[in-house]
């Protein structure tokens, strides 16, 4: 493991860590497991990636998100994250009134949803670590507003005080608001850390392992020299 994430990170602009385990639930079957784990992986990618591919007006969001975002972001050690929070499919007229109301709530719940992102991190790490992060929100357009974007990168920044931070928004499904969070060019990542130090605590061994099996081979070479051959 130690020497093929040394390899791909030698020449790779950025490598995505995702732990499997973190995905894991113990009341499910393995087969449901597999299926449940490879959805996990690829939700907080679909948002990210289809933000700036958007052609239909009413999908375009007021900060467009696009490549040039996602690539300017993602360097080395890599994370991505994904939460979104459950808001009601209808308003009712009398809730126009108390519009100001309303976007303190749904602050609030955006604000849950980054949570459950960072929770929900392909990879335990510690938010303060990376270098660069970008979040994209996604919710109805009516949802969505210039104070809600600006409490999630607020608090985004409190979270990762030395990254420079991308954001966008994505106006799409209904009765749900959702963040997806990307953290990069980690300083720091204790997954990787103990798989290299553990690796080169073993290379010795192995290196003593394997002068011992060419001794023991050559010993049985020795011992059939003078057994004639049929070739």
């Amino acid at each position: 493991t130690a020497t093929c994430l040394k390899s791909t990170y030698s020449v790779a602009d950025a490598v995505f860590l995702i732990d499997n385990q973190r995905y894991i639930r113990k009341d499910s079957s393995l087969s449901n497991n597999l299926a449940k784990i490879n959805q996990m992986i690829a939700e907080p990618f679909y948002g990210i990636l289809c933000a700036g591919e958007e052609k239909k007006p009413k999908y375009i969001g007021a900060k467009l998100l696009d490549a040039g975002d996602i690539m300017q972001t993602i360097v080395g050690w890599t994370v991505i994250g994904y939460g979104n929070s459950q808001i009601p499919l209808l308003r009712f007229p009398g809730e126009r009134s108390r519009d100001f109301i309303k976007k303190g709530t749904e602050t609030q719940k955006a604000i849950q949803a980054m949570d459950a992102a960072i929770s929900e991190l392909s990879l335990n790490c510690k938010p303060e670590d990376a270098r660069r992060a970008l979040f994209l929100l996604s919710a109805p357009s009516r949802e969505m507003n210039v104070d809600m974007v600006k409490e999630l990168g607020d608090y985004m920044r409190n979270l990762t005080p030395l990254a420079t931070i991308r954001n966008g928004d994505y106006p799409r499904q209904r009765g749900l608001l959702d963040v997806s969070i990307i953290l990069s060019e980690l300083s720091d990542v204790e997954k990787i850390r103990g798989y290299y130090t553990k690796s080169a605590s073993l290379i010795p061994v192995m290196k003593r392992r394997q002068a011992e099996t060419v001794v023991k081979i050559q010993e049985i070479e020795e011992s059939a020299k003078d057994i004639p051959s049929l070739l």
